[in-house]
């Protein structure tokens, strides 16, 4: 079997497979990607490439059914989440068609002479991405959108699981009007994407993935003196500090956790609750994640048989360490976990500085604020986090002090397709969507008038 196969999850079956990219195709695609580049990107305008994304934003939405089956077949996603993944890459890319023009605007410098100075915004080249199967469209959509309307050109290579949407995308950019190599799929190995990110041609690298997969990718891109903006794992709090609604907080916190059946990067998979709540929360809490329903649609199978085994040790492992399950029995039926939530997590155990990738949650009981910050910050990772608190102040205070890129305040879910998205410590670094992602693969070119 080829590197890039559809095996269906919840069945096992390997509906198609895909052969990996030989050394020719991978040269045509740098190739091709190089000379549109050169030919066309950088013979438009933001205005017209701006056009042609918002043609691909319409694509989005009037193929978001057949998107959605694709995806749903390949990695598992309910199929109304898949759905409405299709119909959020079109609402992203539409964000950024329609601010393009104020975003990239000639930024001017006030500088001590009084000459006349600006930054130009514009493009530098060929970008690698390396995508995920966990959102096959909307990672796709907040990295390569933004730099082709920028005026770089995309080579992508995107997980080894989602080969049909991958071939999906690329054809809906050239339906959308982009010319052959503006984005270009590449079904390439590992070994072969080491040779992409040392090819002169290619100027950037974005890669959404594990912390594995982003150390060796900004270890070859550094060799090589390649910028490179990583998205990686994480493991968000939930901090539930003051509420006069903990059903609120605990539909909440539910969301946050089964998302895309727990598989989310920024998921809510450390739930931490003020001891006055606990009790109450913990009860509701538990009974919500329960009563989750694959047959209603709460939840699908997992990504993988890899994913599911893989969920599956680390929750025996912090079983094996004293760890306590409260919901749930870690004995997956195929791909099929049982939601769960896991509870008497001590420092001491493995699972304590983990991400679990999958609909099992977290649940801890602390006493004060700096008791609540001291472990959110605990974790090596530092994405996101949510805040539930009805004083606004208190819940402000509390998320300047916390080690992460995001801080969502009385809700999750808070994502917006033009809501810059990024992470610290082994989260990575750079950021996606909005203006500040627009400018990532940017050359923020310097222009001075003599005299001026």
């Amino acid at each position: 079997m080829g590197t890039f196969a559809v095996i269906n999850p919840a069945t096992g079956e390997t509906v198609a497979e895909y052969p990996d990219a030989t050394a020719a195709d991978i040269e045509t695609a740098v190739a091709s990607a190089h000379q549109t580049y050169q030919e066309w990107s950088r013979k438009t305008t933001v205005a017209e490439r701006a056009a042609l994304a918002k043609r691909a934003a319409e694509l989005f939405d009037e193929r978001k059914d057949e998107l959605g089956a694709i995806i749903n077949r390949e990695m598992g996603k309910p199929l109304d989440q898949s759905i409405g993944e299709a119909e959020f890459s079109g609402q992203i890319t539409a964000a950024f068609a329609n601010n393009a023009e104020k975003w990239l605007a000639d930024e001017p410098l006030e500088v001590e002479d009084g000459l006349k100075t600006f930054f130009r915004f514009q493009g530098t080249g060929v970008i690698l991405g390396i995508m995920p199967w966990n959102y096959p469209y909307y990672q796709v959509a907040r990295f390569a959108v933004p730099n082709l309307i920028l005026g770089n050109t995309i080579v992508l290579k995107h997980a080894a699981q989602c080969p049909e949407s991958a071939l999906a995308l690329e054809q809906l950019f050239l339906d959308a009007g982009f010319p052959k190599g503006a984005y270009v799929n590449v079904f390439a190995t590992h070994d072969q994407v080491s040779d992409i990110i040392a090819d002169d041609r290619v100027q950037g690298i974005s890669l959404t993935g594990s912390e594995r997969a982003g150390a060796i990718v900004a270890e070859q891109a550094g060799r090589h003196l390649k910028k490179c903006v990583l998205e990686l794992g994480g493991s968000d709090v939930f901090l539930v500090l003051d509420s006069a609604d903990l059903d609120h907080a605990v539909a909440h916190a539910v969301g946050g956790r089964m998302e895309n059946t727990g598989q989310a990067c920024n998921g809510s998979k450390r739930i931490v609750v003020m001891d006055k709540y606990f009790d109450e929360f913990s009860e509701k809490f538990k009974a919500a994640i329960a009563g989750q329903s694959y047959e209603a649609g709460d939840f699908g199978p997992m990504s993988s048989e890899a994913a599911t085994k893989n969920l599956a040790s680390q929750v025996q492992g912090a079983i094996d360490q004293g760890a306590e399950v409260v919901v749930g029995d870690n004995t997956p039926e195929g791909n099929f976990y049982t939601p769960s939530v896991i509870t008497n997590i001590t420092p001491a155990m493995d699972v304590y500085s983990q991400e679990l990738f999958g609909p099992v949650a977290q649940l801890y009981k602390v006493s004060s604020d700096e008791e609540a910050i001291e472990l959110a910050n605990s974790s090596p990772y530092g994405l996101g986090s949510v805040i539930i608190c009805d004083d606004l102040d208190r819940a402000e205070q509390v998320g300047n002090q916390l080690d992460v890129g995001m801080v969502f305040i009385g809700g999750s879910g808070l994502e917006g397709a033009d809501v810059p998205f990024g992470g610290v410590k082994k989260s990575g670094y750079g950021r996606e969507l909005g203006k500040v992602g627009m400018l990532e693969f940017a050359n923020k070119k310097l222009f001075r008038y003599y005299g001026g």
